[in-house]
């Protein structure tokens, strides 16, 4: 789900709020709630419509939190002229922007790839398939405690790929 949608609700995102860092946390907290919902057991039918849903409901709070903060109402009236940033269209269709995040994006999925099979198969089991430890560990028939000590290792690979990526920038 998350290589399927990622780049088109960021792009959504980044067209609803003022930068792309908060376009980016509120992507990244749309997919942890969803992941949630369907973790906790709940029957996902659309998890495209359920992650823009929930990516607008948080952008709504997000503009709530910045009118309260501000003191005020921070809605641009209809009437007002378009920024000139806006008719260009998002950041993230910048040439720099694309093939960094592309770039990013084949690290991980080779870093992925680089791990041992059963590390590999119970981090995709969890974080896309988004099963439970337990339900890792029941459909792998190993022990709970083997399931953590594997997905500890795939995120420590994740990590260090995403600050080894991040630094090349």
């Amino acid at each position: 789900m998350f290589e399927r949608y990622y780049r088109e609700l960021l792009s959504f995102l980044s067209r609803k709020v003022p930068d792309r860092a908060t376009a980016a946390d509120l992507a990244q907290e749309s997919y942890v709630r969803v992941y949630e919902a369907q973790r906790t057991g709940s029957v996902v039918r659309d998890p495209r419509a359920l992650l823009y849903r929930t990516a607008r409901n948080l952008v709504t709070d997000h503009h709530r939190r910045a009118s309260v903060r501000a003191g005020g109402d921070t809605a641009v009236p209809d009437d007002a002229p378009p920024d000139a940033d806006d008719c260009i269209g998002p950041p993230t269709f910048e040439p720099d922007a694309i093939l960094s995040s592309s770039q990013g994006m084949a690290a991980m999925v080779e870093t992925i790839d680089r791990l041992p099979p059963r590390c590999r198969e119970a981090f995709v089991l969890y974080k896309f398939d988004g099963l439970s430890y337990a339900e890792v560990a029941a459909r792998m028939g190993i022990s709970v405690r083997t399931v953590e000590m594997q997905l500890r290792i795939a995120m420590e690979a994740c990590w260090a790929c995403l600050e080894r990526t991040r630094g090349s920038e």
